[in-house]
Parts: structure tokens; sequence; C-alpha cells
């Protein structure tokens, strides 16, 4: 094969990858600013469905009383100095905190039956089957140990909501309050989430900060607003025991043990049975920021790769098996749940416009080395590619602004980096997310995929929220 053929088919292969990948990043583009434009319009009029920015937290007394459920495997290193933390944050008040371990996890049935003993409030709950199972198999256990409890203490109140949070959370010390604020109109409330950026890592640690920073700073008051479904995060919700009842009384149990996902799938069950659910950014005082729940997230690349293939293989792939599109005609919750599982596309198309920048480079200089022009881009081609630029320096402009926001301007400035490794993130993710899809498909069993925690030690002691 001579130069000059070798020469042309690179040119062929490069316009075909362009073609694609300016296309499809063109839809992705429009989709994203959709949702930017909605949010400019909620921010201006105020027109959420529960006005969930209105306000700071007010306090009074509550009737509401609730069950925290905390599932732990393997969680030793982190879930003593997080309920300490989680106790002295929320001192006295009706809760009660349930934690659930497995019988082939003794390290952590220790550091959790030391704190029980340090104080009545933490229920010890050991599981009647090895772990790791699902996480919802083990809520799933909390959710009986509840019961038994409400059996033998009668005369006690009962439960208004459960509070779902992770072994390596961070939680407000308001929180409980506007918990106490939301759940009576509500069969759920969602907070938000926002990351703790791990020393030593702010590309990978630090780019959860973005995308929670978009989706719950964005996103999620975007889908309140057009009355879609909200999916909870797993931290942070409460969820009204009565409506878990009637998903128990349903099915045999209210968390679903086969999926990968549970609270997101929670979300969007809640809406399909006609539930109000409400996702609620409220300043912790007048100006301040947002009530909210703190954790670390991985901060490697490998750990990353498989959070987030857990959940592309939850929401966008069996998820999207498992719940479908819900009612017919309801175009907003449709819209969004497009959004959830478009990973599935949007990282091949991802893929080929890496490749499409690759091969253009290598066309420029295979072009320059033989002293020839490189083929000139048709009108529309060329009109698409700025069109993307554009919408590529709109998107950026707004993760640099809503990071900004919620974590301050240094935070910002790192957006725009990480956005590249987000991408480096979610290729591999989606390799990853494929392959556990395939052996889902193949029958195979479904187990816990965490990644090991760690607990911020400057929270420890119960320190005010940052």
């Amino acid at each position: 094969m001579g130069v000059s053929m070798f020469l042309y088919m690179i040119d062929i292969v490069h316009r075909e990858l362009l073609v694609v990948s300016v296309l499809f990043l063109f839809v992705g583009g429009v989709d994203d600013i959709l949702v930017d434009l909605l949010y400019l319009y909620y921010r201006l009029t105020r027109r959420g469905g529960d006005r969930a920015e209105a306000g700071a937290v007010t306090t009074g007394q509550s009737a509401s009383r609730f069950a925290i459920f905390v599932p732990a495997w393997d969680e030793s290193a982190v879930i003593a100095p997080m309920l300490r933390a989680m106790l002295a944050r929320w001192g006295a008040g009706p809760y009660r905190i349930y934690v659930g371990t497995y019988p082939n996890d003794p390290d952590t049935i220790a550091a959790v039956a030391g704190i029980a003993a340090e104080d009545r409030r933490v229920r010890l709950v050991v599981g009647p089957r090895p772990g790791p199972t699902t996480k919802a198999d083990c809520l799933n256990a909390l959710w009986r140990a509840l019961a038994r409890d409400e059996a033998v203490e009668a005369a006690a109140p009962p439960f208004t909501a459960i509070v779902l949070h992770d072994a390596e959370d961070v939680v407000h010390p308001q929180e409980l309050a506007v918990y106490a604020g939301w759940i009576e109109h509500h069969a759920a409330v969602q907070l938000p989430v926002a990351p703790l950026r791990q020393p030593g890592s702010p590309l990978v640690s630090g780019h959860y900060l973005d995308e929670f920073a978009q989706s719950h700073g964005v996103t999620l008051l975007v889908r309140q607003m057009l009355g879609a479904s909200l999916p909870l995060a797993g931290v942070g919700c409460a969820i009204r025991c009565d409506v878990l009842r009637r998903i128990a009384a349903h099915r045999g149990q209210p968390f679903d043990a086969t999926s990968l996902t549970e609270d997101y799938e929670l979300g969007l069950s809640l809406r399909e049975m006609g539930e109000r659910c409400a996702f609620v950014r409220v300043a912790e005082a007048p100006g301040g920021g947002p009530v909210a729940v703190r954790a670390y997230f991985p901060g490697t690349v490998a750990t990353a790769v498989r959070q987030k293939a857990r959940w592309m293989t939850g929401i966008a792939l069996a998820g999207w098996d498992r719940m479908g599109w819900g009612a017919r005609w309801d175009l907003g919750d449709h819209w969004m749940r497009m959004r959830d599982r478009r990973v599935t596309l949007a990282m091949p198309v991802l893929a080929i416009a890496y490749a499409a920048l690759l091969f253009w480079g290598l066309s420029l200089l295979l072009h320059a080395w033989t002293g020839t022009s490189p083929p000139a881009f048709e009108p529309w081609l060329a009109a698409g590619l700025g069109i993307n630029l554009a919408l590529l320096g709109w998107r950026l402009l707004v993760r640099v602004a809503v990071v900004s926001r919620i974590h301050g301007a240094g935070e910002g400035l790192w957006a725009a980096p990480r956005m590249l490794v987000a991408n480096y993130i979610g290729l591999l993710a989606a390799r990853r997310a494929l392959v556990l899809y395939v052996r889902l498909l193949l029958g195979g069993t479904l187990r816990w995929d965490k990644t090991a925690h760690q607990f911020p030690l400057s929270f420890a002691a119960g320190t005010p929220a940052g």
C-alpha cells in the first residue's frame, strides 16, 4: 500500500468518525443546554414544584421520629467515628440508629457493638446471611429489626420515616429538622450530597464535586420543576414508613434485593405509586450553604471506575430493563429517564470523538510530511464543529459556575481539567459496566461491589458542618 493510499484511508476514517461524533455530540449538547435554560428559568421565577430552595431551616417541636439505617459491610475502619460524629451532631432527639452487619464480618460487628454499649440509641443488627449480599438485602434486614422493635415497644410512638446513610457519611446537624419539616407531605425527602475532596486527589476525587454540583445543584431541581420522578441517592434521604409498608405488602420487602441501585429505583417506584417526593436545598442559615450530606468519594482511578460501573449497570442498563419508561405521555419523566440512560450511548460517542481527534492529528502530520493539503470540511460539518465547540464552552462555563457557587472559586477553576478526567473514568467504567451487565444476563450473582471508605478525621468529634 502506497503512502498516498494510506493517507486517503486515514482521511476517510477521520471524516466518518467526525460525522458520527459531531451529530451525536450536538444532540447531547442541546439536551444539556435545555436543562441549563430550564434551571435559569427556575432561578428567575422560583417555580420549582416545592420551592426547594426557599429560606433556611425552621426550628421547633416536631412529632416525627426517625430510624437511621446504616448498612455496613467491611466498614470497621470508619463506622465507629462515623457513629460518634452522628450522635454528637444530632444530640438528643427522636431517632434511633440501626447498623446492619454480616456474621462473617467480626471486625465491623465489634466496632458497632462498642458504640452500642456506649449509647442505647445505636442498634447492632447482624443479618442472617454471610456478606457481601446486596445493599438492599442489608437494608431489608434492618427493616425487619425495626419491625421487631416496634412490636416490642407497642406503647412508644411509631417511627415516622427511615433515613438512609452510608458508613462514611458526615451528617449535617440540621438534617433531621429538614426532614421533619417536609416529610409529612411527601413520601420521601432527598437532601443534596456535597462530596469532600480527598487530600492529594484533586482530579479523581475532585471530579465528584463537579458532577454532584451539576446533578444536585441543577438537574434534580429541574426534574422537580417538571414533575418528573426523583431518584434517591441512597444517602441523605428520608422515606416515610407507611409508604415502605405498602411496598413491603406488595412484594414482601421494601427494598429490592435483586437491584444494584435500589435507591435510584425506589425513587422511580414512588413516582409510579403516585407519591410525592421532594428534593430540598435548604440553607443552614440565611445566606448560608445548604443542609447537605458530605463524604469522601474514591480518590483513585481504579476505585472510581468500580463505583461508577456499578452505577451505570444499575441505572443505565439493568435499571432500564427493570423500570422501563413509566406512564405513557409523561414526557418530562421520559426525558429525565432518557438522560439517566444516555450514558449507554454517550460513552461510545465519546470514544468515537477521541478517535476522530486522534485521526485528525495523524492526518495533519502525514499531510505535512507529504507536502499535501488535508481535505476541507464540508460547510455543514464545519458549522457543526463550531456549534459543538460553542456548546462545550457553555458546558464548561456552567460547570465552573455551579461548582464555584457550592465549593468556592478555587474548586470551580479545577472543573475544566476535571472534565477530561471524568471522561476517562467514564470510558473505563462503561466497559466494566457492560461486562457486569452481561454477567447478570447470564445469571451471575449480585454482590455488593463497594470500595474502601474513609471518614474525615476533622469531623470525627462532631465539629460543625462547613
